[in-house]
């Protein structure tokens, strides 16, 4: 099975090669690390044992933020690896691993030679892979090095789901290689049985993303504040927005200011850097005042702030008054609801959420978050939260609740992170 697959991974290379190559020139980020992703990686000379871990972008990378700095706490005389996919994914986390990462790369290509190269290059006592990343010759590789494999805080949506299920007979050989699985939900161990997981190395572990603590104290809330002059203005944060979504907050954004809300300001923040140019030809377009993260600039002059950096978004959210969460109207499937919800913030979505399906039910059955089908909805939620202070402090509370509640999931697999683990090749659940 994984000759017939590396073989039709190097066909489908080949052929697609032509379209690859202006695709690489055309899109810049696409042959962002190319040569770590096809093998060419440095050689780690270290003698200390290594722990890799994999986060394939920018959200993966956010949710095991603690468990990397809590496994190196436990483990201090290891090695610390982080790999990525994307681009985006690799700059985060070269800002947020940097004091303790002995090496931050990229994830390879699962062609035998690559994954081969990357696995002696960095030398791993332990791998562990963050959601659910499943890579047959990869995971081949470590299994035949009886090196430990491990998925952490695993989901499959249903859309996945439906896919992997398809193909479950190839999928049952691919996940013996692994040690342990732990899932997020009972409904995602049952799907990753399904698919061909073994059930004695399957566990449910909750969710990484609510064993986070707020990164900002009071005292640095206020000082981010001031840095914006904010002064007594209320603040709608626009966070991870997508193509078409912009449009969609900015006509909401217009209706609420045109609806005696004048001291409203907003920070804009797109989840694709490459498409602030044309969020700008919008700003440009609307009619409001607009100034840049990057350069500092302040609502004392300005409507909208335009987020052009990266890495601080999660912390943007804590002085906002509520959010809106993109990915939501344009079928992406949402993003993470819980980044302002930490700081009390409570959000509104559009209706597509399927990424973070049993995280936006828990939240909207508290009514910490809601959801809008349209840009109608989305305007009368963002004011009836602005306006109505009883559910605004009902949905402030459920925000910081959900948290004193569902704390677990660190520590579960803390405890599944044993030295005697590595030893002895094998990760038991405890």
């Amino acid at each position: 099975m994984y000759k017939i697959y590396s073989a039709i991974l190097i066909i489908a290379a080949i052929i697609f090669s032509p379209i690859m190559g202006i695709l690489f020139i055309a899109v810049p980020k696409l042959r962002a690390g190319f040569k770590k992703k096809i093998g060419l990686y440095n050689k780690n000379n270290s003698k200390n044992p290594t722990i890799w871990f994999h986060a394939v972008s920018v959200g993966e990378t956010n949710a095991i933020e603690t468990l990397v700095f809590k496994t190196k706490e436990k483990f201090p005389n290891h090695n610390i690896a982080i790999t990525t996919v994307t681009k985006t994914g690799q700059e985060l986390a070269q800002k947020k691993f940097a004091q303790i990462a002995d090496i931050i790369t990229y994830f390879p290509y699962d062609f035998d030679f690559s994954v081969k190269n990357a696995i002696k290059a960095i030398n791993p006592q332990v791998v562990i892979i963050a959601e659910t990343e499943i890579w047959p010759n990869f995971s081949k590789e470590l299994n035949k090095k009886n090196i430990p494999l491990l998925l952490v805080n695993g989901r499959i949506s249903p859309n996945s789901y439906k896919n992997y299920k398809k193909f479950s007979f190839i999928f049952k050989n691919i996940l013996k290689n692994y040690s342990s699985i732990l899932m997020q939900t009972q409904e995602d161990k049952k799907r990753i049985i399904d698919i061909g997981a073994g059930s004695s190395i399957v566990e449910v572990m909750g969710n990484l993303k609510f064993d986070i603590e707020p990164a900002l104290d009071k005292e640095a809330i206020s000082s981010l504040k001031d840095s914006f002059c904010l002064d007594d203005n209320k603040l709608i944060i626009a966070g991870s927005t997508h193509k078409g979504e912009d449009e969609i907050i900015l006509n909401s954004y217009k209706s609420l200011k045109e609806d005696s809300f004048k001291n409203l300001k907003m920070l804009l923040a797109p989840r694709h850097p490459e498409r602030l140019n044309q969020v700008k030809n919008l700003l440009e377009a609307s009619g409001f005042s607009y100034g840049l993260r990057s350069v500092n600039d302040t609502f004392k002059n300005n409507d909208i702030i335009l987020v052009d950096t990266m890495g601080e978004l999660s912390n943007l959210y804590a002085i906002s008054n509520v959010a809106f969460i993109g990915g939501s109207f344009s079928n992406t499937g949402g993003h993470n609801p819980l980044e302002p919800a930490i700081y009390g913030v409570p959000t509104v979505s559009g209706p597509t959420v399927f990424n973070f399906k049993d995280i936006f039910k828990y939240m909207t059955e508290l009514k910490a978050a809601f959801i809008a089908n349209n840009q109608s909805e989305l305007t009368n939620q963002l004011k009836e939260l602005l306006t109505n202070q009883e559910l605004y402090l009902q949905a402030e509370k459920a925000c910081i609740d959900i948290f004193k509640h569902n704390k677990g999931a660190l520590n579960y697999c803390l405890n599944c992170i044993k030295l005697e683990s590595f030893l002895t090749s094998t990760c038991k659940v405890l």
